[in-house]
């Protein structure tokens, strides 16, 4: 077994969405699917594209775009280890909505729609995993839109760490994985209004901010800035 294909078992094994699901599945949708080694800049997969099937990020960090009004590409979201992008669309619509670009080298499981069809022949329940990964990413989305249209700057910022953390292995402390810059485009703010806010929350003891990461000191600290 290839070092990459034993750490795709483990993300696997410990994603939300496969959780309770028999380790037998698991094995079955890595056999049926398709390990993927690009660099910086790849494209996992494209808006528009009527591509079928999953793609699920095993390691390194890929940022998701969607194409607004006047063709502008907006940074949206990111995806670690375990998160799961594209859709089976026999049964959820139609092509693909987002563009998924690797912000870092990364590892991607593709697994088609007919593999994940036979892998559902043996084990149905592998519908009800992807219904509630589909589930847990609107909600995500729907929260994070809510707070875009409610929260002042300061509040979002603290709210939206909250969502994207992390904790990576070996890690003790939850970890954002993005840069100021990528965090102003999907909160809606220029990078300066960021870089004032983590100043503040450094001061506080909340966060502590380096380059392309932003470590959660205090996460009940920023709980109440988010509800403040």
């Amino acid at each position: 077994m290839t070092a990459s294909r034993e750490l795709a078992l483990k993300v696997l094994r410990q994603s939300e969405w496969l959780r309770g699901e028999p380790p037998a599945l698991i094995e079955a949708l890595l056999t049926h699917g398709r390990l993927l080694q690009l660099n910086s800049g790849g494209w996992a997969q494209t808006e528009g594209d009527e591509h079928r099937g999953l793609v699920v990020v095993i390691s390194g960090v890929v940022h998701v775009f969607c194409q607004a009004a006047g063709n502008r590409n907006v940074l949206i979201g990111h995806c670690e280890a375990g998160a799961v992008l594209g859709h089976a669309t026999r049964f959820s619509g139609g092509p693909r909505l987002v563009t998924a670009v690797c912000a870092e080298p990364s590892i991607l499981l593709a697994v088609s729609e007919r593999g994940l069809e036979d892998v559902a022949a043996h084990w149905p329940t592998l519908w009800r995993a992807l219904a509630a990964s589909a589930y847990s990413y609107t909600r995500r989305t729907v929260r994070a839109l809510a707070e875009l249209i409610a929260l002042p700057p300061r509040q979002r910022l603290a709210s939206r760490l909250l969502i994207m953390a992390a904790v990576p292995a070996g890690a003790t402390q939850p970890l954002v994985r993005l840069s100021q810059q990528a965090i102003g485009e999907m909160i809606g703010v220029t990078r300066k209004t960021v870089n004032a806010h983590l100043a503040a929350f450094e001061r506080d003891q909340l966060v502590t901010a380096r380059y392309n990461r932003i470590i959660l000191r205090d996460v009940a600290g920023l709980r109440r800035v988010a509800h403040s």
